[in-house]
């Protein structure tokens, strides 16, 4: 079982909040599947992440603008990924490609993959997510959404003072076989579960409700589940699991409180 050091006070059950993510999915030539699926009437997520060509492209992908707009018209979020680079990406490349996402796609809010995880880059780390926000603030202006989601995909747990920087922290991402022996910080528990987010690839489906529970107990309330590896550098996340069906169901598939 993993090791849990998070106090009773700080656990909730799965149900009403709790639900699934889509972190990335392949070009819709290559998954139309899995896209036709996300973006299918009734299919509630608690938001869907889509990177065109690492980031929004060099120009608008018109077959990417149709399948976006089918899934926000099913009420899904939809989040522009963002490289942030440890922190290490010049602010300027940040911005312009959040604008282009905006532009293009009418994004609802941005996922800055490989999010800086030390105290040293937090004060950066604000000011972009600070800056994201403006922007997202401006297209609600415009009527084209509401006032947008942030999520830090960290991938582990950051340093505590990154907890109130964005909507959502991704304090897990990685392979069933580490997940069942993870642990989350005590810090974590002076938090809603509404806050963190949890990606775990090369599940079994067999061990599925124990990944939700595990998910429970450590007080995420967003998870990411799939039976692909990660296997020869292949990305687990560019497909949906074979049981996505039953992972809907079984996550509940509620709103982020």
């Amino acid at each position: 079982m993993p090791r849990l050091t998070r106090s009773p006070r700080g656990t909730r059950a799965l149900g009403g909040g709790a639900g699934l993510a889509v972190p990335a999915l392949a070009h819709p030539l290559m998954a139309p599947a899995e896209w036709a699926e996300v973006a299918r009437p009734g299919t509630a997520l608690h938001w869907a992440a889509f990177d065109v060509s690492r980031g929004p492209g060099s120009r608008p992908d018109a077959i990417y603008g149709e399948v976006t707009a089918r899934v926000r018209e099913n009420g899904v979020p939809l989040l522009g990924m963002l490289d942030a680079a440890r922190g290490r990406r010049p602010f300027g490349e940040l911005v312009s490609d959040a604008s282009r996402y905006l532009d293009w796609y009418q994004v609802d809010g941005f996922y800055l993959d490989r999010a800086p995880l030390g105290r040293e880059d937090a004060a950066d780390c604000h000011w972009a997510v600070t800056t994201l926000r403006a922007l997202l603030e401006q297209q609600a202006g415009a009527g084209r959404g509401g006032s947008g989601h942030i999520v830090l995909g960290h991938g582990t747990h950051p340093e505590p003072c990154y907890a109130d920087l964005a909507d959502q922290l991704v304090t897990f991402a990685g392979p069933w076989d580490r997940y069942r022996w993870s642990e989350a910080p005590q810090w974590t528990a002076d938090h809603p579960p509404s806050r963190f987010v949890h990606l775990v690839h090369g599940l079994p489906e067999v061990h599925l409700d124990g990944a939700l529970r595990i998910a429970r107990w450590q007080g995420a309330a967003t998870v990411a589940l799939t039976d692909r590896t990660g296997r020869d550098g292949t990305d687990p996340w560019v497909g949906l699991p074979g049981y996505w069906g039953r992972a809907v169901r079984s996550a509940g598939g509620g709103a982020v409180d």
